[in-house]
């Protein structure tokens, strides 16, 4: 017997995914997994990646719409081609995708070149506004996340850059990169 899975996804903490969930329970998914995290890659996605390993010959993988599967027409034909190998169907409860037929492929995939083209768009004009900032004299960047100076006293006093880290609560690369930056 086909199992129906949903995947609900996300891409900011604040954001709510229940009304995905209800949509796809309503559209008759046994099971429904949901995370909050960025579309743009599949990496990180655990949940997409349990639902993908999960998926058997004859079930079906639903989403709402084919922007909380992928953002990335490559992502995109790379899940779409793995389930068609694998005998999975996919279907969107808010977009007449059916991967069974020439039309519904097609659709599917200029779905998934708007969706990257949106996200391509975001990040154009993002880096546009940082542009402009910094030009102004407004933007100085993300704030740094070591005190500099504590981390170059310890490292001065032959602490590691492992220990430095652990003491700072902060990423072992982000005390490598400090220590280099004070170098040159």
């Amino acid at each position: 017997m086909a199992t129906i899975i949903g995947y609900a996804r996300v891409s900011t903490t604040d954001q709510d995914v229940s009304i995905q969930e209800a949509a796809l329970r309503a559209a008759g998914c046994s099971i429904v997994r949901a995370e909050k995290v960025s579309g743009t890659s599949t990496e990180g996605r655990e949940e997409l990646n349990t639902v993908l390993q999960f998926l058997r010959a004859g079930d079906v993988l639903v989403v709402t719409r084919i922007d909380r599967l992928a953002r990335s027409i490559r992502d995109l034909q790379n899940i779409v081609h793995d389930l068609k190998a694998r005998g999975v169907s996919l279907r969107a409860t808010e977009q007449p995708i059916d991967t069974s037929t020439a039309a519904g492929k097609c659709f599917l995939d200029m779905l998934g070149v708007f969706a990257e083209f949106e996200t391509n768009l975001r990040r154009e004009r993002q880096l546009e506004g940082i542009a402009k900032a910094k030009a102004e004299g407004i933007y100085k960047g993300r704030k740094p996340s070591i005190d500099r100076e504590r981390a170059l006293a310890l490292h001065a006093a032959g602490k590691g850059a492992t220990e430095i880290a652990n003491e700072l609560g902060c990423h072992r690369m982000s005390v490598y990169r400090l220590i280099e930056g004070a170098r040159q």
